[in-house]
C-alpha cells in the first residue's frame, strides 16, 4: 500500500497471532501488524456475547510481563491499592498502580502462576519502570512475541471450551485459572498447552486462553471448530473496545489516559515514547490531559482498594474514599440530536462532526484515541464523557462519563458538547441511565456448576 506515489512501499505484516482470513477486509495497525477490525459487522459482532460466544484474538499483544524474585510482592503491595496478603498460585488481580494524587497509572491484570512467578498484562510500562528501578530483588522479562492471550466471551463460553479441550471447566471460579490443553487434531503436530482463565470485561461469562505463540493457530483453529456447533463468532478489534461501555468498565486509553505526566521521574523514564498518545487527543474537552485522568474510586473500582498495606497514592485515595467528587455513570444520549448532526452532512454549510458507527475508532495507528467530550449542566461543565458507542442491542447511543457527584443520579438531564474546539458543536441531551447498562447475568455472579453441559 501507498499513501502517495513518492513514498516507499509499506509492507505491514498480518498479525502473528490468529491465521489469515480471507474474508476481512478491514484491518487495524495499532500493533504494528495488521489486525482484523471487523469480521462480519459490528451488529453480528456485538450480539455474540448476549446470544452466543465470541473468539477475539486482537488484544495481542498484551504487554505480558514476567516478574520474579523474592521481592515481588512486597513490588506489589507498595505499588497496588489491592490486597496481597492472600494470593495463592492460581489467583488473579486486577492490578491498579496510582501516583501520589492517587490518579491511575496502570491497570491490568496480575496472575499467580508458580512459587516465585508472577505475569502481568497492561500494566506495562509502569511496572517496567518499578522493576528497573532497582529497588526491589525481582528480575523482569518483557514476554511479547512469545505468548498469546484470546479472549472468549458469551453465554456459550464455557461449552466452548470445554469442548475444544474436552474436559470440564466448571470447578474453575470466577477470577481463577489453571493450566489445560488443546487436542492437536494433526499427528505431526503436538498438543498445546494453555491456561485458561475466568475473566472479561464483556460482563457475561467469559474466559482467556493463554499460551506459547508457537501453538496460537493450533488453539485458535480448535477453539473456531469447537464453537461452530454454538454459532461462535469471531470478533474484530471494532467491537471490542464496545462492550466495555455496554458493560460499564472503564477502560484505559479508550475511556481514560494513564497519569504518566504526574509523574516526571516516569516520563524520563519513557524518554519521549508517551507523546505518540498525544496526536490523537480528541473531542470536545480539547487537549488539556488533567480531564482525562482519573482515580479508582472514580472509576468504580473502589472495592479493589485496600488499606491493609501502605501503598503509593493511599493518602490521596483515603480521602477519595471519603469525600468522592465524580462518579462513572453511563450517558443515554438523544436521538433526536444524533439525526440532527447526520442530517448535516445532507445540508450546506458547514456540517457537525462526523459521528461513525458503531463507535468512536478505539486504537489507531498512534495506539489510543481517548476521544472525551465536555458534559454540561444549565452551562457549566460537570463532567467528562468517553468510549461513545451505538449498542445495537440496545439500540441506542450511550457512552461513559465521569460526572459531578451531585448530577449522577438515573435521570438526571445534562447534555454532551460534540464537536472539536474551534468546530460546529452541538449540544446533545442525555440522560444519566442504569450502570452498568447491559442488564444480563454477571461473570462473578454466574454458577457455572448450574448451567447445561
Amino acid at each position: 500500500m501507498k499513501s502517495d506515489q513518492n513514498s516507499p512501499q509499506l509492507n505491514i505484516p498480518h498479525s502473528p497471532y490468529l491465521p489469515y482470513d480471507e474474508s476481512v477486509s478491514m484491518y487495524n495497525t495499532a500493533f504494528v501488524h495488521l489486525t482484523p477490525y471487523t469480521f462480519s459487522n459490528f451488529q453480528q459482532e456485538s450480539m455474540s456475547w448476549k446470544n452466543t460466544c465470541y473468539l477475539h484474538a486482537g488484544l495481542n499483544p498484551a504487554y505480558p510481563y514476567s516478574i520474579k524474585g523474592e521481592d515481588a510482592l512486597r513490588l506489589f503491595k507498595d505499588s497496588c491499592v489491592n490486597t496481597f496478603e492472600i494470593f495463592a498460585i492460581g489467583s488473579a488481580r486486577h492490578a491498579i498502580m496510582c501516583n501520589e494524587q492517587g490518579n491511575i497509572m496502570a491497570d491490568g491484570l496480575l496472575l499467580h502462576i508458580s512459587e516465585d512467578e508472577y505475569i502481568s498484562y497492561y500494566l506495562s510500562p509502569y511496572i517496567n519502570y518499578l522493576v528497573d528501578s532497582g529497588a526491589y530483588d525481582v528480575v523482569g522479562e518483557d514476554l511479547s512475541g512469545e505468548v498469546f492471550l484470546f479472549q472468549l466471551g458469551g453465554p456459550r463460553s464455557l461449552e466452548v471450551l470445554e469442548a475444544a479441550t474436552g474436559e470440564s471447566l466448571r470447578d474453575l471460579l470466577f477470577f481463577k485459572h489453571r493450566p489445560g490443553i488443546i487436542k492437536s487434531e494433526d499427528v505431526n503436530k503436538n498438543d498445546a498447552d494453555i491456561r485458561i482463565f475466568r475473566v472479561g470485561v464483556a460482563g457475561t461469562l467469559a474466559y482467556e486462553v493463554h499460551g506459547n505463540i508457537k501453538d496460537a493457530e493450533i488453539v485458535y483453529q480448535a477453539i473456531i471448530k469447537a464453537g461452530e456447533h454454538f454459532r461462535i463468532e469471531k470478533l474484530g478489534l471494532q467491537v471490542y473496545g464496545m462492550n466495555h461501555t455496554e458493560n460499564g468498565f472503564y477502560q484505559s486509553f479508550i475511556h481514560f489516559m494513564g497519569a504518566y505526566p504526574q509523574d516526571q521521574r516516569f516520563m524520563d523514564y519513557l524518554n519521549g515514547s508517551f507523546d505518540q498518545f498525544l496526536v490523537n487527543i480528541s473531542g470536545s474537552a480539547g487537549r488539556d490531559l488533567n480531564k482525562r485522568f482519573c482515580n479508582p474510586v472514580e472509576a468504580g473500582w473502589s472495592d479493589r482498594i485496600v488499606f491493609d498495606h501502605d501503598f503509593l497514592g493511599r493518602q490521596a485515595l483515603e480521602k477519595a474514599i471519603a469525600n468522592p467528587v465524580r462518579r462513572i455513570v453511563t450517558l443515554l444520549w438523544n436521538p433526536d440530536d444524533i439525526a440532527e448532526v447526520q442530517a448535516s452532512f445532507f445540508e450546506t454549510g458547514e456540517t457537525y462532526q462526523y459521528m461513525e458507527l458503531a463507535a468512536n475508532p478505539i486504537w489507531t495507528v498512534n495506539n489510543s484515541a481517548v476521544i472525551s467530550d465536555d458534559v454540561l449542566k444549565d452551562g457549566e461543565i460537570v463532567g467528562i464523557s468517553s468510549g461513545r458507542i451505538y449498542s445495537f442491542y440496545s439500540r441506542s447511543m450511550i457512552s461513559l462519563c465521569l460526572v459531578n457527584i451531585e448530577y449522577g443520579e438515573p435521570g438526571t438531564e445534562l447534555e454532551v458538547v460534540w464537536g472539536e474546539p474551534g468546530s460546529r458543536q452541538k449540544k446533545i441531551r442525555v440522560i444519566v441511565s442504569r450502570f452498568p447498562f447491559l442488564d444480563l447475568p454477571r461473570n462473578k455472579e454466574i454458577d457455572v456448576s448450574c448451567l447445561p453441559s
